[in-house]
């Protein structure tokens, strides 16, 4: 080993406008041996903007084992690594602890080098509670794994984040419709420092509908910040899924649905999504 071996800076990139790039960052990247990176062809394009042209290392989920010794080895032998992902902080919701973890325990130096993050970014224009927040990454793909886990944040009081894809939006707002309630608070934000940046407020209801009336809304990587429940809401929830159950037992979800609103005094609307989604566990 050297005996000034290198640091593993974690360096943040532009989630999109690639003037967001800070000075330190560029300043790192221009002066490390080795950027390991999710998507090489991603990083070389931030490079070449930045002037660059860095020995490039492919690090992603597939291969991350077997490149941590190559990293390792260009540390030990003087040599500085920056691992960047795709856009914004590596490590949040993407590969790499596991490089962190074991150049720590070589007794090796790892830096951040702070910057741009898609879900702080949301949480901090959506007007939402920003003094406790719980970030998710993404929801599960299947459907019935989605609302076991929506079912198990229903009733959080801190601020949730999500990450999700374009090709599953649509659905996943309807499932958090179902299980939240259709008038839980929520932002989404679309393509965050972009050119086409969009940023739809207000309940579940809404956003889907605006979502749905935007000609580009079927494009883009979207973040999504939904209200934490109220001490109130959580109770309101239990007592309709109580209500519920017990009318799904002698009739069907569009009458347990109409006696549970009028019990409760819920939205129909939201009682017969409850219901449904019960019924097929019964």
């Amino acid at each position: 080993m050297s005996m000034n071996p290198g640091t593993l800076y974690i360096v943040a990139t532009p989630i999109g406008n690639l003037d967001d790039i800070s000075a330190r960052a560029s300043d790192v990247l221009r002066k490390v041996a080795v950027v390991a990176a999710e998507d090489t062809r991603r990083a070389g394009q931030l490079l070449t903007h930045l002037g660059l042209k860095n020995r490039l290392l492919s690090f992603h989920e597939h291969n991350e084992t077997s490149r941590i010794d190559e990293v390792l080895a260009t540390l030990q032998s003087g040599g500085d690594v920056a691992l960047i992902s795709d856009a914004g902080t590596p490590l949040i919701s993407d590969p790499g602890y596991r490089v962190v973890e074991r150049v720590r325990t070589e007794g090796l130096a790892v830096s951040p080098i702070p910057g741009c993050c898609a879900a702080i970014a949301a949480l901090s224009v959506s007007g939402l509670p920003t003094d406790r927040f719980r970030f998710e990454g993404f929801l599960p793909s299947r459907s019935a794994a989605r609302h076991k886990r929506l079912k198990e944040l229903v009733n959080a009081s801190a601020t949730l984040i999500l990450y999700e894809s374009v090709h599953r939006i649509t659905e996943v707002l309807a499932d958090i419709e179902a299980v939240f309630g259709a008038e839980r608070r929520i932002t989404l934000a679309r393509e965050l420092t972009k050119r086409y940046e969009t940023i739809y407020s207000g309940t579940v209801a809404e956003v889907r509908e605006k979502l749905a009336a935007d000609p580009g809304g079927g494009k883009g990587e979207f973040t999504l910040v939904i209200a934490g429940a109220t001490e109130e809401q959580s109770v309101e929830i239990q007592e309709l899924e109580r209500v519920v159950g017990i009318l799904l037992q002698s009739v069907s979800a569009s009458q347990a649905a109409a006696l549970a609103a009028e019990i409760t005094g819920v939205k129909k609307r939201e009682a017969y999504q409850l219901a449904t989604r019960l019924k097929t566990r019964i």
